[in-house]
């Protein structure tokens, strides 16, 4: 390559990056992201019909869950090797990393996230699982130290979490009592991803992000089917619209976790990480579409929960100009 050629690379990358360090962008692809894995919750439930897996057989769920990630990732690398005119492979000094990513961002946080949620509601799954955005912002500001933690993010975080419990709770739907197994391993999974966050940030550093993903993906998804076989999962029912289903949860898994692992990439942890209070939003106006639950009684509720996340984002999102309230 010669002095031009590199020169122009260069160029390249900086105004790839000087892009996606804008807000406006920050915030489409965020978005883009969250309605993505928003649509995922009425399809999942779509998908367990048409493959017949009962609400209980959380083995078969897994088993189920196992293939949709194995498929990302093998969509993320021949998607990635087709743009690079190469195929994409971790350099061998970063296969561990592979590893290690995957162990957090899909194995532990989709195992203990199924086997959670198989013991607790679907209200207080979701409430307890978006506190993954605080553990994001923890994680990255006092154990990472990638950023630095001040009243603003707290703020943020807090009123875009109270958004994300006003979408999730209705009269009585807290209630129950509090066990390990499920709202404890939900946590567990809450924890694992904001784990994973600051691993992406960190390692696509040394490696190319969409290698990453698409890597984690296949060894997740491969290792998630092997637990499922040895607790009994199976899937019997095989049809056309479910393996266009499976197809499709492949795809929104594949495009959302490489957009962004790539934001997170050029963006601090905290600014990209609050988007995520948005995804309950998405997910509880899909299922309406696509399951038919009634938004006619919830209007005022949705709208509340996006007003509140919306600000959320904002607080976290805004240049502040004082040097003060660090934590």
């Amino acid at each position: 390559m010669d002095s031009a050629q590199l020169q122009n690379n260069m160029y390249s990358k900086s105004n790839a990056e000087k892009l996606l360090k804008k807000p406006m962008i920050v915030c489409l692809i965020a978005m883009i992201c969250c309605a993505l894995w928003g649509s995922a919750f009425p399809f999942i439930k779509i998908g367990y019909a048409l493959f017949e897996i009962g609400s209980g057989d959380t083995a078969s769920q897994i088993l189920f869950a196992g293939i949709r990630f194995t498929i990302a990732g093998i969509l993320v690398i021949a998607f990635g090797s087709v743009l690079s005119k190469k195929f994409l492979f971790p350099k061998k000094e970063n296969i561990h990393r592979v590893c290690l990513l995957s162990l957090f961002q899909t194995i532990l946080q989709y195992l203990f996230f199924y086997i959670g949620l198989s013991h607790t509601s679907g209200t207080k799954g979701s409430v307890i699982n978006s506190t993954s955005t605080f553990f994001a912002v923890i994680v990255s500001c006092l154990v990472m130290k990638q950023e630095r933690l001040n009243l603003q993010k707290i703020l943020g975080c807090v009123i875009g979490f109270a958004g994300a419990v006003v979408i999730n709770l209705s009269a009585g739907s807290a209630g129950g009592a509090i066990s390990f197994l499920g709202e404890g391993l939900i946590l567990l999974s809450s924890l694992s991803y904001a784990v994973s966050s600051s691993l992406i940030k960190r390692f696509s550093e040394k490696e190319n992000t969409v290698t990453l993903s698409g890597y984690q993906f296949v060894l997740g998804g491969i290792v998630m089917m092997l637990c499922s076989f040895v607790f009994g999962g199976s899937i019997t029912q095989i049809s056309a619209k479910g393996v266009a289903l499976l197809l499709y949860l492949g795809f929104l898994s594949a495009a959302a976790y490489t957009l962004w692992g790539i934001l997170l990439k050029y963006n601090d942890v905290s600014r990209v990480a609050v988007f995520g209070f948005m995804t309950p939003v998405f997910g509880c106006i899909f299922s309406a579409l696509f399951l038919g639950e009634s938004l006619v009684n919830s209007t005022g509720k949705t709208i509340a929960a996006l007003a509140l996340v919306s600000v959320g984002i904002i607080i976290v999102n805004m240049n502040s100009k004082k040097k003060g309230n660090r934590i």
